[in-house]
């Protein structure tokens, strides 16, 4: 019951490409994310296993300095 809402297709990939280009470790992401220091968190995320709460997008995306949207919309690719 109730409706499933759509998960954006590219998000996992999106994240994992973001923290490779900064250069950290799934430990070191998830100390500037907030998240705890284990890499649990990190790992779901960029395997798709679990979609990172508004938050924690958001800090992502003012990591990388790129806009939030480009994170969540399939349409936009991340810049090189």
């Amino acid at each position: 019951m109730g409706y499933k809402r759509p998960r954006p297709k590219y998000l996992a990939a999106k994240l994992l490409r973001v923290r490779q280009a900064l250069g950290f470790s799934q430990v070191q992401l998830a100390k500037r994310l907030n998240v705890g220091i284990n890499y649990n968190f990190v790992s779901k995320y960029e395997r798709n296993l679990n979609e990172p709460p508004l938050m924690v997008l958001l800090a992502y995306s003012r990591l990388a300095g790129i806009p939030v949207e480009n994170l969540i919309d399939d349409k936009l690719v991340l810049p090189k």
